[in-house]
């Protein structure tokens, strides 16, 4: 080789070692930067020049051409972030479950002080009062008063769960916004890639980070799969249905439900549809939902992963009440749901003490002598329906009927947000009388309220075997809510030590070290030094060359 063609090989060494030391200072540059993953520099030997082939000899007699940049790579390790992104979207949904429990505990009041035990235990308290003197005025105006408060704490503490439930549903319109919003810029930037890797010359290194960091979110909030492409676009699926594709994004679709008003996330591209009277698209999104929560949850199914799925389950997908409890097959609907279980669970408590107070009044009632009766004859009635009337007058025969509750008709239920107190009695507590047309004390009333509360003939729901009484019935309920919070609190504190420890691998892989990129460029600036002094030389024989035999 000529001696201009070694100038050209010490070239190639100070270009190359110059990238290389470019590339250090990039990496060391962005040591704090999030999702910044640490770039190495593979070198290669440019083809060698063949002078002669001697099949005799050990090796062919050839000279070589120089050094150039192979490839400027990624140091990442692809398994540790696929498990990375499950784990952390496993721990996202735990933490939603956690974060509804401590939410419940603090409506409940437990954690304050000011709780609806407090009522509980002042009417149970006026009604102890009762059976010691039924006939007095100040034990009858305690029963109807506490019973007011009793009424107005559950529907506080309920009302309060149903307005946290809004939170969530909200909470759900933002995180779909979200998934959408990450999803097109996952999109946007496989266009980038693709454009600047199409030539095979050079990585689109820094744009890929954005994208795996952009995975790392969309990993939080979905059950994701993916996988990139030989253009290098990355595609997306989550829960299993195509999500960024290689020409558009599928977005995930948020509608208002007809019957509750809570957010349905589907996909509008798989939904069946109507048109209205304008010629627009209805979706229905039953027909395409974005998540099966018919599935048991579980980290064995990897049904137990994302944020957003959290959301929805906790949510859940009606306002639940007492008539959730009714079999195991409607109790199904809503013990997944932390949410819907408490609700269900107190609407049925509350239930449980209107309808055993109103029911020994009835049957204790006389309306031929008109004891424990109303202006029209009709038994007393100390809780009453806001959106029904408890007696309903036959004008043909006018004779009145009491409304009892209908299981398709919801006005005619007794729950907590469709309570009120008798205003006669509230007015006037003495109409209650509590003393018989032969002028003897009502004993007997008053003791069967007492046996009301404390007959053990309740349970928490369908699930369980364990009789308890009314009077038990909340602290049952509560400590079924702490021990839900331990449970998730374990979990959620679990899975954070599975993510760090997952991240700090991966870390190991991808992070950038200051003294790893140190070393490298003192490694590098030697060969930088080594390739300007063989220059040096080269440059050096060909003066001498020029200067010595030219003359």
């Amino acid at each position: 080789m000529s001696l201009f063609g070694d100038l050209y090989v010490g070239t190639s060494g100070l270009q190359t070692s110059q990238e290389a030391l470019n590339v250090v200072a990039h990496n060391v540059t962005n040591t704090d930067t999030e999702g910044y993953v640490r770039q190495q520099v593979s070198q290669a030997t440019r083809d060698y020049n063949t002078l002669s082939v001697d099949v005799k000899s050990v090796s062919y007699k050839q000279t070589g051409l120089g050094v150039y940049i192979e490839e400027v790579r990624q140091v990442r390790d692809r398994f540790i972030d696929a498990s990375y992104r499950e784990e952390f979207g496993r721990q996202q949904f735990y933490d939603v479950s956690y974060g509804c429990i401590e939410e419940i505990e603090e409506i409940l009041g437990e954690m304050d002080g000011a709780n609806f035990n407090e009522s509980m235990s002042e009417l149970w308290t006026a009604i102890e009062e009762l059976v010691k003197d039924p006939s007095s005025e100040v034990c009858q105006s305690m029963l109807v008063q506490y019973s007011q408060t009793f009424a107005e704490a559950a529907k506080s503490v309920y009302n309060g769960l149903a307005d946290y439930q809004d939170k969530l549903n909200n909470k759900i319109k933002t995180s779909v916004d979200q998934v959408n919003d990450i999803g097109h810029k996952i999109y946007q930037l496989n266009m980038q890639i693709r454009g600047i890797e199409a030539g095979g010359v050079e990585n689109a290194n820094d744009l890929k980070d954005q994208r795996n960091l952009l995975l790392d979110q969309l990993g939080g909030l979905c059950n994701i799969s993916y996988n990139e492409d030989f253009f290098g676009n990355v595609l997306v699926k989550i829960e299993g249905h195509d999500f960024v594709m290689m020409d558009r994004v599928n977005d995930m679709g948020c509608q208002p439900n007809k019957e509750t008003g809570f957010y349905d996330c589907f996909w509008p591209d798989s939904a069946k549809f109507d048109y209205d009277e304008e010629g627009n698209k209805v979706f229905r999104p039953e027909t395409a939902m974005a998540f099966n929560m018919d599935l048991e949850i579980s980290a064995k199914l990897d049904t137990d992963v994302g944020g957003l799925k959290g959301l929805v389950l906790a949510r859940g997908d009606h306002r639940a009440d007492y008539t959730d409890l009714a079999t195991e097959e409607t109790y199904d609907k809503v013990k997944d749901s932390v949410l819907m279980n408490v609700m269900a669970e107190f609407d049925g408590l509350v239930h449980s003490v209107v309808t055993a107070v109103n029911e020994v009044l009835y049957d204790n009632a006389d309306p031929a002598t008109g004891y424990l009766c109303d202006a029209n004859g009709n038994p007393l009635q100390i809780f009453e329906r806001i959106s029904c009337e408890e007696y309903e007058l036959d004008e043909a025969t006018g004779t009145w009927t009491h409304i009892t509750e209908d299981p398709n008709n919801s006005a005619t239920w007794f729950t907590s947000s469709n309570l009120t107190v008798n205003q006669e009695l509230l007015q006037y507590p003495s109409h209650l009388g509590m003393i018989r047309p032969d002028g003897s004390v009502d004993y007997q009333t008053a003791k069967a309220l007492e046996k009301a509360f404390s007959e053990k003939e309740y349970v928490l729901n369908p699930e369980l075997t364990n009789s308890i009484s009314i009077s038990e019935y909340y602290s049952n309920l509560v400590g079924q809510v702490a021990n839900s919070g331990n449970v998730y609190k374990t979990l959620s504190e679990n899975q954070q030590m599975t993510v760090e420890s997952v991240e700090a691998s991966r870390q190991g892989a991808i992070g950038v070290s200051t003294d790893e990129e140190l070393s490298n460029m003192i490694k590098f600036q030697n060969a930088y030094n080594a390739s300007s002094r063989f220059i040096n030389v080269i440059d050096e024989c060909i003066e001498h060359i020029i200067n010595t035999l030219g003359t």
